[in-house]
C-alpha cells in the first residue's frame, strides 16, 4: 500500500517534467496524508492539455451513497482495480498522474514500526498512476483519487510487499488519455519504478505523526539506531 508520500519539487520544476502549467507557488509537503487535497494532473479529453488540480485522497464512487467510503478506497491494487466496482470505470476513463518526490513505508521491528522513506535515487518527482472520480449528492460535489499499487521491486520487498504504480514519463500521454479504454494497452504501463534507480533509506518516527509537516519527516537515520541489522548489500541504497 502506499499511506503517505512526499512532495517537495518547485511548480517550475513539475511543470516541464509533466509538460504542464502550474501557475501557484507550491508550498513544499514532507508528510501528505489521506483525506487531504492532493495535487493531481489529467486530460478530460483527447488532445486536450494537461490539467493540474487538487482532488481529495481518498476514492468516492459516483454511486457511492455517502462519502465516508473514500477512508477505504485510498489505494487500489492495480492487477484488479479494472474489475472492482469501485474503480473500474474510473480505470477505463478516468486515470490521473500523481506527482510525488517520495513515499514512505513501514515495516515491523519488535514491537515497533520503522518507517522508510523511498525515492529514485536521482531525487527526481516522479508520476504515480491514480485514478478519480467525481461524488455528488444534494447539490455538493467532491473529486477524489486513489492511487495504484502494484508488487514491490527487489529493493523494496525486504520493507513491504507493495508499493505505488510509477508511469514513465513516455507513457504519460497514453495513460491520461480518457478515450484509451482498452484494458490491456492500459495494463503494460503498471510497474514500479526499477529496482536499480530506488533509494531507501530510514527515517524517524516524527513522521507518524500526521500533523509534522517539515524536512525532519526525511532525515535519514543509520541502520545503528534501529534495532535491525541489515545486509551489506541493502546498506547500499541508504547512502545513494
Amino acid at each position: 500500500m502506499c499511506g503517505r508520500f512526499a512532495l517537495t519539487s518547485k511548480a517550475s520544476t513539475l511543470s516541464t517534467q509533466f509538460d504542464t502549467n502550474i501557475r501557484d507557488t507550491l508550498t513544499p509537503r514532507f508528510n501528505i496524508a489521506p483525506s487531504q487535497k492532493i495535487l493531481v494532473f489529467r486530460t478530460r479529453s483527447h488532445h486536450q492539455r494537461r490539467e493540474p488540480t487538487l482532488l481529495t485522497w481518498g476514492l468516492v464512487p459516483s454511486w457511492a451513497k455517502d462519502q465516508s467510503i473514500g477512508a477505504r478506497l485510498t489505494n487500489a491494487r492495480s492487477e484488479t482495480a479494472f474489475t472492482k466496482p469501485s474503480f473500474r470505470d474510473s480505470f477505463s476513463r478516468r486515470r490521473c498522474l500523481i506527482p510525488a518526490t517520495g513515499f514512505y513505508e513501514w515495516t515491523t521491528l519488535g514491537k515497533r514500526k520503522q518507517p522508510y522513506y523511498v525515492r529514485l535515487a536521482s531525487n527526481e518527482p516522479f508520476g504515480i498512476g491514480g485514478l478519480w472520480d467525481v461524488w455528488e449528492q444534494n447539490g455538493n460535489t467532491l473529486e477524489t483519487c486513489t492511487i495504484l499499487t502494484c508488487s514491490a521491486n527487489q529493493a523494496m520487498q525486504h520493507f513491504h510487499p507493495r508499493m505505488p504504480v510509477v508511469i514513465q514519463p513516455e507513457r504519460y500521454d497514453a495513460w491520461l488519455d480518457p478515450s484509451q479504454v482498452n484494458t490491456a494497452a492500459v495494463l503494460q504501463d503498471l510497474h514500479p519504478f526499477p529496482e536499480e534507480r530506488t533509494a531507501i533509506y530510514p527515517v524517524s518516527d516524527y513522521v507518524n505523526n500526521v500533523h509534522h509537516e517539515d524536512r525532519r519527516c526525511q532525515e535519514q537515520i543509520y541502520p545503528a539506531q534501529t534495532t535491525r541489522s541489515f545486509p551489506a548489500n541493502q546498506l547500499s541504497l541508504f547512502d545513494r
